[in-house]
């Protein structure tokens, strides 16, 4: 049977611990949601609350089993599976037998759903009522997607003792085939750009190709920040008889987490490409995955597969919400960072959720606070800044790094060292305080800077779930990290998911500032303030960087010049429009001022 989205909203992956039980919180509602499967210490401890909430058996996977790390995600996601499914069963029961349950459901619908209108249908057609309610809650409703996110580039090497163990046993290798082995049919969302060697890893697990029903049991998701990304991994994949089920497009710096800016590109013009070639996307995978799946032997399907265009990052409004639909044809919009304000769906322990709802907008930035040396979105004042500083000031910089998730420099040591460690920064700081004397005060101090600033986002990004949910932290104080975008500026309180729901729809507004600006003047100013940013601090102009940043403000000029044709056409923003034009050209006198 053919599942018809209830919703026209997702909610990404946050961090690691934010989104980690999400489906359980809101699947049964229809809601689709992601899970971050990097971290299996986590899913363990968080597999054992559930097990306990829920009554149900529980058997500890200690590392010592042969592939735990594998098995520990398996385990978790048949658990999340098998939750959703009996807490959907509960909710059917309670709609069907209830019309208060009934109504509060579809005032959570959009007005464009026709499963809405046939449950409104029903109710005022009282007299055959609760005889249709059942057939119509059976052939109608589904719960939420429970798609897993794997960052690709998280693929350390593993060892025991000094052996290297085969690639399969890497970090992501592990995950996908901590997924692949699970009862889930849903997706994996790759994200963090290309892993050639993780996308043939594909090829082991069945569930990746179509049956003989042109079904998929398990669908591929690739985030991606411009088209011609999407075209290279697409085919890469669609050659190994691959097919991906959608492109997720994400704002390059308008959105939570690891910022992975474009060369200038502006989502408008991204989504506008997208829109224009998705035809040519779609016809180039099929050809190729056709030839793929014939030479292996497998079924093939005689047209191509379904394929959706996805977008998030940085919207804030219904009429943001709606104007990505309508416009650009996309089948779904990401909301991720304000529900950080909705405990029904995040987890997120108390005092990190104040620290947000008391933010402002400078408190929100891009830092480099990350061992992977991407920019990172992340909030002034967390748990984690101060133990951070409190250790460089002790003289004792750097993470104890007990989960090494992200050890990847291979600089000092082939096992791999993360830069956020203890171990890694003494080293760094030893080798500093030897060529001091060649260096200027403020040379030493930069550096300094630069070495110890790393954070531990290993155990500060999975600490919130511990806290919420009373779990005991072991080892050293790390703290919270949160990855927030910079939308999160305009939300200031607790709200539930009823109330995120209808402000998503229009029927009623959470922001309480009129301060917050369109969602792509937003990007605009990020792109800008980044491109200052980095040619402001660039030590040396070669010619290849001279070509890049000339390219970029190039790009950043045509998306200006798009957006000031697409509010001619456009019949949304009729009330803010006189103050984007202004704000346009404003944008448009600052980026003509930033000299390469």
């Amino acid at each position: 049977m053919k599942k018809t989205p209830l919703h026209t909203f997702h909610i990404p992956v946050m961090g690691l611990a934010y989104t980690i039980d999400s489906p359980i919180r809101v699947a049964q509602y229809g809601i689709s949601s992601v899970i971050s499967i990097a971290d299996d210490d986590l899913i363990e401890k968080m597999r054992h609350f559930y097990s306990t909430k829920f009554n149900l058996p529980y058997e500890e996977i200690t590392q010592k089993f042969h592939d735990y790390r594998a098995k520990r995600i398996t385990s978790y996601l048949n658990l999340v599976d098998k939750i959703v499914k009996q807490k959907f069963e509960s909710f059917k029961t309670e709609i069907a037998e209830s019309k208060t349950v009934l109504e509060n459901f579809i005032s959570m619908l959009p007005n464009t759903s026709d499963i809405k209108k046939g449950f409104q249908n029903l109710l005022e057609d009282g007299i055959s009522f609760k005889e249709n309610i059942q057939n119509y809650i059976e052939s109608h409703l589904f719960p939420g997607e429970i798609d897993v996110n794997i960052m690709t580039k998280l693929d350390k090497d593993n060892f025991v003792k000094n052996e290297q163990l085969p690639t399969e046993f890497n970090d992501a290798h592990a995950a996908l085939r901590g997924f692949a082995n699970s009862n889930l049919e849903s997706s994996v969302v790759l994200s963090a750009g290309m892993n050639p060697r993780l996308y043939s890893y594909f090829e082991n697990f069945s569930d990746f190709f179509p049956d003989e029903n042109n079904q998929l049991r398990k669908k591929i998701i690739l985030k991606v920040s411009d088209f011609r990304s999407a075209m290279i991994q697409g085919n890469f994949l669609a050659k190994k008889g691959l097919w991906v089920s959608e492109y997720r497009i994400e704002s390059g710096l308008n959105c939570g987490g690891h910022a992975f800016a474009t060369e200038g590109l502006l989502l408008g013009v991204i989504l506008e490409e997208f829109k224009q070639k998705k035809e040519q996307l779609v016809q180039s995978a099929y050809d190729l995955m056709i030839k793929a799946l014939q030479l292996k032997n497998l079924p093939f399907p005689k047209n191509p597969l379904p394929l959706k265009i996805t977008v998030q990052g940085g919207v804030g409004t219904a009429e943001e919400h709606e104007f990505l639909l309508e416009e650009y044809n996309v089948d779904s919009v990401g909301w991720g960072s304000p529900f950080l304000l909705v405990p029904e769906a995040t987890s997120v322990d108390q005092a990190t959720r104040n620290l947000l709802i008391n933010a402002k907008e400078n408190d929100f930035y891009l830092s480099n606070i990350s061992p992977l040396g991407v920019p990172f979105n992340t909030l002034r004042g967390t748990t984690n800044e101060f133990l951070k500083q409190k250790r460089i000031q002790e003289n004792k910089a750097g993470s104890s790094c007990p989960k090494k998730f992200l050890a990847l420099s291979k600089e000092y040591d082939p096992h791999g060292i993360c830069t956020a460690s203890k171990k890694y920064q003494d080293i760094k700081l030893e080798e500093l305080e030897n060529i001091k004397n060649t260096l200027s005060i403020q040379e030493i101090e930069k550096s300094k800077i630069k070495i110890t600033e790393k954070s531990c986002l290993c155990v500060g990004l999975a600490n919130a779930s511990y806290l919420e949910n009373d779990i005991q932290i072991k080892g050293q104080s790390q703290g919270v990290v949160i990855c927030p975008g910079p939308n999160m500026a305009y939300y200031d309180h607790v709200v539930s998911l009823k109330e995120m729901i209808q402000h998503i729809y229009g029927y009623k507004s959470i922001l309480r500032t009129a301060e917050r600006p369109s969602i792509f003047i937003k990007e605009l100013k990020l792109y800008i303030d980044y491109f200052r940013n980095e040619i402001e601090n660039i030590s040396e102009m070669t010619a290849s960087q001279l070509k890049k940043w000339n390219a970029f403000k190039a790009n950043l000029f045509d998306g200006i010049a798009y957006y000031q044709n697409l509010l001619d056409s456009t019949p949304y923003f009729k009330t803010q429009m006189d103050i984007i034009k202004q704000q346009l050209e404003f944008y448009k006198t600052r980026l003509t001022e930033i000299k390469i």
